[in-house]
């Protein structure tokens, strides 16, 4: 049994290295032996915006469960001075942090574009992550603490921060970008809260993830052992999984540093995500390494992997009795997507996605009543963390998708 479990183990690690290690951006075909220290990979998240001259403001909200989660917030760009009329929540995805909004190039970032686009910008943290660890009686510590799935993020967290930024910017109603597991909350959202397809002006889904029947990355030979997730929990310890500690720093300035060892840490990115594209700008693998992943539940990956095995989008499922007790039925309610009819959603999906099949998202197509655009992005080889780690995301992905919001 300790085989069978430690083998989907590595495969998990594997996960959470590969989808956020790929989010750095090197300069393919550099000839130097060892790259130049980055100091982004030293500094969190508003010390990077502020390194890069953009204003920058940081928060905390508590959730009605006590979780603390921090957001940071790019209120304009560079260039204009006043703050965006146009307000802007950007949500993460699995492992990740609001980094991934923030960790290219100013002209190749999806935080700093939008912000320098007069969009007053938003950048969420999920419970679990770097900057949401804490709790206002809990401690990140004891397993309690990690016993969530993205069933949390879609009662508790996007809500929580959602209405903070519609009252602390005094608006009705904001626009969504989501990423991966950013766009499988507010699905999760708009399909169970009517409220919240008011509150949602638009909804621009990147990589966009419901049902996962089709899913070729290697994360499906995890779903096999998606109810034991008592003895992995045992296994691991706390029930913290992917957390960015002094292995991943070490990884960052060692092997990912060294130009004639960093494909070690470009090849594990496109192992779950999708073989290799031309977007990665190579020189800056040290730095995505030094912030992801970013940790999550052992819950949370295994209501992942619960998704593959059940072949629908649903709700955590914790065996006949307890669903019982907790939903009264013995399976999970499933989230419904044709319950969506007031918020227009866009798709931006590629071919060369292993995560967010385009199978699948033909079938999140012919359920979605709101569904305004579906794109695919001109590009063969993009794959699932080319939506925010390529260095043509802005051309491929980002200008089009502002032309989308700029509609409503």
């Amino acid at each position: 049994m300790l085989e069978a479990i430690s083998v989907p183990l590595l495969i998990l690690g594997a996960v959470s290295l590969t989808p956020q290690v790929a989010r750095g951006t090197f300069l393919r075909g550099s000839n130097s032996s060892r790259y130049s220290h980055d100091p982004d990979a030293d500094l969190n998240v508003t010390q990077i915006i502020a390194r890069w001259g953009y204003p920058v403001e940081n928060y905390e909200v508590i959730t009605s469960d006590g979780y603390i989660l921090q957001i940071q917030r790019i209120p304009h760009g560079i260039k204009n001075s006043t703050t965006g009329d146009r307000v802007a929540f950007l949500q993460h995805g699995l492992f990740s942090s609001a980094f991934d909004y923030v960790n290219n190039l100013p002209s190749e970032s999806l935080g700093y574009v939008m912000a320098d686009n007069g969009y007053d910008v938003w950048l969420g943290n999920v419970r679990g992550n770097t900057y949401s660890r804490r709790h206002v009686n809990m401690s990140a510590d004891s397993k309690k603490f990690w016993e969530f799935t993205f069933d949390e993020f879609i009662d508790f967290d996007v809500p929580a921060m959602i209405d903070f930024v519609l009252n602390k910017t005094g608006k009705e109603s904001l626009y969504y970008v989501g990423h991966s597991q950013g766009t499988i909350v507010m699905f999760g959202l708009l399909s169970t809260r009517m409220e919240y397809q008011k509150k949602i002006k638009a909804f621009a889904a990147m990589g966009p993830v419901t049902n996962v029947t089709s899913i070729t990355s290697p994360v499906r030979y995890i779903a096999p052992f998606a109810h034991d997730i008592d003895f992995i929990i045992e296994f691991l310890g706390s029930g913290e999984f992917g957390n960015q500690n002094p292995f991943f720093k070490a990884m960052a300035d060692t092997v990912c540093s060294f130009a004639v060892t960093r494909d070690l840490c470009e090849d594990a990115i496109f192992v779950v995500c999708g073989i290799d594209s031309n977007q990665l700008n190579v020189t800056r693998i040290p730095v995505y390494v030094s912030h992801t992943p970013a940790g999550t539940s052992v819950r949370n990956v295994n209501h992942f992997a619960q998704e593959v095995e059940a072949g629908r989008f649903q709700k955590y499922d914790f065996g006949v009795k307890e669903n019982k007790r907790r939903y009264g039925q013995p399976a999970p309610p499933e989230y419904d997507v044709r319950n969506i009819h007031e918020t227009p959603v866009a798709l931006f999906w590629s071919a060369n996605d292993w995560l967010a099949d385009p199978k699948d998202v033909a079938i999140l197509v012919q359920r979605l009543p709101s569904i305004v655009e579906s794109y695919e992005v001109p590009e063969r080889q993009f794959t699932h963390v080319d939506f925010i780690l390529g260095v043509s995301a802005k051309r491929l992905v980002y200008d089009p998708m502002m032309e989308f919001l700029s509609k409503y």
